[in-house]
C-alpha cells in the first residue's frame, strides 16, 4: 500500500500561490505566471465543491474519511431528494450521511458526469498548462497512481476539497483520508487495519506525515521543490524504500 500527501506531493498548489515553486528554480520560471494558475485552480476548486459537492453546507463538519457516516444512512432513495429544503444541521446526522452517499457517488463517477463542456474544456486547458509549467509534475503523479498497487491519499485538508481536487487533478479511484482533526497517525492506523497484511511506503513532503511513518515503522520517501525530485521518482525506487525497511 503507497500511502501518498496530497499537497505538494501529488498536486502543486500553495507553491504556486505563494511563488515557492518558481523560486526553486532560481529565476528560470515565471513567478506571476505561476500564480496566476495557482489561483485559477483555487477559484475552480471552489466553485466545483460548492456548485456539485455541498461544501457550503457541510463546511463545518468535515469527516476524517467518505464512509465515517454510514451507520446513519438508511439507504433511502436521494433521486427526488430536495437537499436544500431538508432542515439539515448536524444534530442530524442522517441527512449528513446522505449528502456523504452523494458526493462518494459524485466521486466515484468522476467529474465529467457534472461538469458540461465548457467547463470540461477549462478543465483541461488549465491542467495541461500546469503540467508543462512544473514541467510534468501533475502527470508524474498519475502515472504512479496508475501502477497496479493499493494507493490512499492521506490530507491535512478537509475531506471534501480534497476529493475536488483527486477529481481536478485527474487523481481518480483514490481512496482519501482527511486527518484535519485526526492526525495523520490516527489515519495511518485506519489503513494499516483495513489493509492488515501487506507492507506500506509513505510518501509525502512534510514533518507529519514522515514522523507519523516512523512510528508506524514504515518507509518514508520525501518530496521536495529541490531538486524537483518528484517527476524523477518511480515505482521501482519506491520499492527499492519498502525492500531497506522490510
Amino acid at each position: 500500500v503507497y500511502i501518498w500527501d496530497m499537497d505538494e506531493t501529488l498536486i502543486l498548489l500553495k507553491s504556486l500561490l505563494d511563488g515557492t515553486y518558481a523560486r526553486s528554480y532560481n529565476g528560470l520560471k515565471d513567478s506571476v505566471k505561476g500564480m496566476e494558475i495557482g489561483k485559477c485552480w483555487e477559484d475552480r476548486i471552489l466553485q466545483v465543491c460548492d456548485e456539485y459537492f455541498y461544501y457550503e453546507q457541510i463546511e463545518d463538519y468535515n469527516q476524517p474519511f467518505l464512509d465515517a457516516l454510514s451507520e446513519y444512512d438508511d439507504g433511502k432513495d436521494l433521486s427526488e431528494y430536495d437537499f436544500n429544503n431538508d432542515g439539515f444541521d448536524y444534530v442530524n446526522k442522517r441527512k449528513l450521511a446522505y449528502r456523504h452517499r452523494v458526493i462518494g457517488q459524485k466521486y466515484a463517477q468522476g467529474l465529467r458526469s457534472v461538469l458540461d463542456q465548457q467547463m470540461l474544456k477549462l478543465w483541461d486547458d488549465l491542467y495541461q498548462l500546469t503540467d508543462g509549467y512544473t514541467e510534468g509534475w501533475l502527470s508524474a503523479g498519475h502515472a504512479l497512481l496508475e501502477q497496479p498497487n493499493i494507493h490512499v491519499l492521506v490530507t491535512s485538508g478537509s475531506l471534501v476539497p480534497s476529493l475536488v481536487k483527486c477529481l481536478l487533478f485527474r487523481l481518480d479511484d483514490v481512496i482519501v483520508y482527511s486527518a484535519w482533526e485526526v492526525g495523520k497517525l490516527q489515519c495511518f492506523s485506519w489503513i494499516k487495519n483495513r489493509f492488515p497484511t501487506v507492507r506500506f511506503c509513505v510518501i509525502g513532503d512534510g514533518m507529519e506525515e514522515c514522523e507519523a511513518a516512523q512510528k508506524m515503522m514504515w518507509p518514508f520517501i520525501k518530496i521536495d521543490l529541490y531538486p524537483h525530485r518528484f517527476p524523477g521518482l518511480t515505482i521501482r525506487m519506491m520499492e527499492h524504500y519498502m525492500d531497506t525497511i522490510y
